[in-house]
């Protein structure tokens, strides 16, 4: 069961008090800085494709004759489909007609194995955290590098939860570009200093930190240690706990 959001609790738990979170609670009444809004990353916050991913890739460049491990797929988190292939192609030159054959080719593959995704494929603690930003009267958006981000958040059960989508269709520059993330938050009427961008990329951390956006890596210290505030995963995790974490970020 989700833990109902107090937010007087979050206030005081963050060392502030009322007025500047929405109507009633904020990061600071000293510093001015309000959060009105959480921009996902999709895979690897809220669900966890990789492995959909790497079985796909694995398939492409095993019928392509080049070598690709799990490994080699770390390096893929976050990033385009195009950038993935060049990372996978490790130099070779193809024509962009092959180029763009070989991108279709895995995103068949992908859709092929997510066509099972449902909302029993939402990592612990995605949901209740999306509903206790609902409830507090915050906003919540998808920034996410993938094409097929639409479908895996209606496959999920997620978009009632969402008030801005940002995907590969909506900018040319994807991470670490920060226009995903910019994206997102004009969808929203916001500016960066606004929202809270959650990350579990090293790409993804580095748009957002460029840009202004305050940012909660998860994963390892080791690929989101640039993230304001890192966290191993969602699990367990409340807004309260978001909000009292991040507030030595903005007091700094």
């Amino acid at each position: 069961m989700a833990k109902r959001f107090d937010r007087s609790a979050a206030c005081i738990r963050a060392g502030r008090g009322f007025g500047a979170y929405g109507r009633e609670c904020g990061l600071g009444v000293t510093t001015g800085v309000l959060i009105k809004a959480f921009i996902f990353d999709l895979d690897g916050v809220l669900t966890d494709t990789a492995e959909y991913h790497y079985r796909a890739w694995k398939r492409l460049a095993d019928e392509e004759g080049l070598p690709f491990t799990r490994e080699d797929n770390e390096y893929l988190r976050g990033i385009s489909r195009r950038e993935s292939l060049t990372l996978i192609l490790k130099g070779r030159v193809y024509p962009e007609e092959k180029i763009r054959e070989m991108m279709a080719r895995k995103n068949n593959y992908y859709l092929q194995y997510i066509h099972e995704l449902s909302p029993r494929d939402l990592l612990p603690g995605a949901r209740e955290l999306l509903d206790e930003i609902r409830a507090a009267g915050l906003k919540s958006a998808i920034g996410s590098a993938s094409r097929n981000a639409e479908e895996v958040i209606d496959r999920l059960g997620l978009r009632p939860l969402l008030d801005a989508i940002s995907d590969g269709y909506s900018v040319e520059r994807q991470k670490p570009a920060p226009d995903l993330f910019l994206h997102a938050a004009a969808q929203l009427g916001l500016g960066p200093s606004e929202c809270v961008v959650v990350e579990d990329a090293a790409a993804g951390v580095e748009a957002a930190k460029a840009s202004g956006f305050r940012v909660v890596g998860l994963g390892p210290r080791e690929r989101t240690g640039g993230a304001d505030v890192v966290f191993p995963s969602l699990a367990g995790v409340h807004l309260s706990d978001i909000l009292s974490a991040l507030a030595p970020a903005v007091r700094g």
